[in-house]
């Protein structure tokens, strides 16, 4: 009897360990933000604030510039992940739907060779490409590696939901006399929704928390990201711990955000492709 109840509680205990390492850690960076970066932290880095300083949040996003920094991540993160989506769809369509395309195997497997390449392996040739096509220092730089980059796995998760759409619907809209184009924007991209917001899930998330090709590519401080912005926060002489820590906050919240509204298509995406209806 001891026995079965020690199996069925240990999974629990398990879970709630694991959840217990991720959120000590943010409980800690959100009441670091919260205190004053001279006395407070140096003081009692670990226990509560003993008085609340949102002060620093107003500071930290005017003074400090993270206002800035957060809208250029988001700007990058928004417009690559959308022309990522569109790109690796138009793309999974055409390797899984189009018949009349003979090579679509090749295609689709030398596609997929990207994955097998680490990105900081491309590094210096994508730095020789851009500096020779002018682009070094402009939002350019950044917005072409990351679609580019992005397109193996997107195109994986996509041509995998694709693949379980029913052949029937594609012939019925066929009769219906819609065209490639037309069948490609009115019937495959809604059936696909769940997939895509994965898709985009995923490479927003990927460009969000991007650092080092910001870090190299853009050296204008009104051009750079949050990740790359936050590094000025320390000098040589001093570091600003709560200025850190509020712009931890302010990066965490859009990915909070997105996964409290869109966690349902995220698991439908992930899963309904794997599954042949």
């Amino acid at each position: 009897m001891l026995l079965v109840k020690a199996r069925k509680t240990l999974p629990h205990i398990v879970l709630m360990i694991y959840v217990a390492a991720v959120l000590v850690p943010f409980v800690f960076v959100v009441f670091s933000s919260l205190k004053d970066n001279n006395i407070d932290i140096a003081e009692n880095p670990f226990g509560f604030p003993t008085e609340l300083v949102f002060q620093n949040y107003i500071d930290a996003w005017v003074s400090a510039k993270i206002s800035t920094y957060f809208f250029n991540s988001a700007y990058l993160s928004l417009t690559s992940g959308i022309a990522g989506v569109i790109l690796s769809a138009a793309t999974a369509f055409a390797l899984t739907r189009m018949k009349l395309l003979r090579t679509s195997k090749v295609i689709y497997q030398a596609v997929l060779i990207g994955m097998l390449i680490p990105s900081n392996v491309l590094f210096i040739a994508q730095y020789i490409l851009v500096s020779d096509l002018g682009l070094l220092n402009t939002h350019w730089s950044l917005f072409l590696p990351y679609t580019a980059g992005a397109l193996p796995i997107s195109v994986l998760l996509i041509a995998a939901f694709m693949k379980a759409i029913p052949a029937e619907l594609e012939e019925a809209a066929i009769v219906d006399g819609l065209g490639s184009i037309g069948l490609f924007f009115r019937i495959i991209m809604p059936v696909t929704v769940p997939a895509l917001v994965t898709v985009f899930i995923v490479n927003f998330l990927g460009v969000w928390n991007e650092y080092l090709l910001s870090n190299f590519f853009i050296s204008k401080d009104a051009l750079r990201t949050l990740p790359t912005g936050m590094v000025g926060f320390r000098d040589a002489y001093q570091t600003n711990y709560a200025y850190i820590c509020t712009g931890i906050v302010f990066s965490v919240l859009p990915v909070l955000i997105l996964y409290a509204f869109l966690q349902d298509k995220i698991i439908e995406g992930i899963t309904a492709g794997s599954v042949k209806g």
